[in-house]
């Protein structure tokens, strides 16, 4: 009960209406997701990024694991079954792109600034060649670990808009399943700009979408299936 304290508090500043979640509190819980992912990942990144190739990807996915299977015995997290009933701070989920919108949008445009300064162009001449960047002065620890903080935090904030639009959290929503589709998504855009992503996003949810409402009318096919793939 004393972990629910700091949410009560919370809900005492910023009141509600019609029983939905304070939107300025989520914006709080966006910030802090953010600052706490920010910090795992220095913490990671630091000893982790000085790693290359595969040696880098069994470090992350092993880093992964380990958060999960601690999740998976942590009262604070709900233990297997994890933590159902997250209030909701819009009345549907179409409403949810007031927040998601303008979240893609301040990120497209801070991406969009960071590769036109120093800090964008040392990224890409590591991209390029790390021996070269190196010779010319620039730090490859330094910018891994600053590009994969930079990507934590951002997944921690959007994991809150998740959680929330879910309307529930468990370990199993972090394996390496969802790791596949983030790489696919990166595969499909590219990665040479920050709108690959987005692009890669949206046409593989699009390809899913129909492909496997197109699966699921197929005649013969078990209902359970069926209404899996739906």
């Amino acid at each position: 009960s004393n972990t629910l304290f700091p949410i009560a508090l919370l809900l005492k500043l910023f009141p509600s209406s019609n029983n939905l979640f304070p939107i300025p509190l989520l914006l709080l819980e966006m910030l802090i997701a953010g600052l706490i992912s920010g910090i795992l990942a220095v913490i990671v990144g630091i000893p982790a990024l000085r790693l290359r190739g595969i040696y880098l990807a069994i470090a992350t996915i092993a880093f992964v694991e380990v958060l999960r299977v601690v999740s998976l015995n942590l009262d604070i997290t709900g233990g297997a079954v994890g933590i159902f009933g997250i209030p909701q701070p819009f009345q549907s989920q179409i409403e949810y792109l007031w927040i998601a919108v303008p979240f893609l949008l301040v990120s497209m445009v801070l991406f969009y600034r960071l590769e036109r300064i120093r800090t964008g162009r040392a990224f890409i001449a590591i991209r390029e060649d790390e021996l070269a960047a190196s010779a010319m002065g620039i730090n490859p620890t330094y910018y891994k670990v600053l590009a994969f903080t930079l990507g934590a935090i951002l997944a921690g904030m959007v994991g809150v808009i998740s959680a929330h639009f879910l309307n529930t959290w468990n370990a199993r929503q972090g394996t390496f399943d969802a790791s596949i589709t983030y790489l696919t998504i990166v595969l499909i855009g590219g990665s040479r700009t920050f709108l690959g992503s987005v692009v890669g996003a949206i046409v593989l949810k699009v390809l899913l979408e129909i492909i496997l409402r197109r699966i699921a009318d197929i005649a013969g096919l078990p209902n359970w299936l069926a209404q899996f793939l739906r």
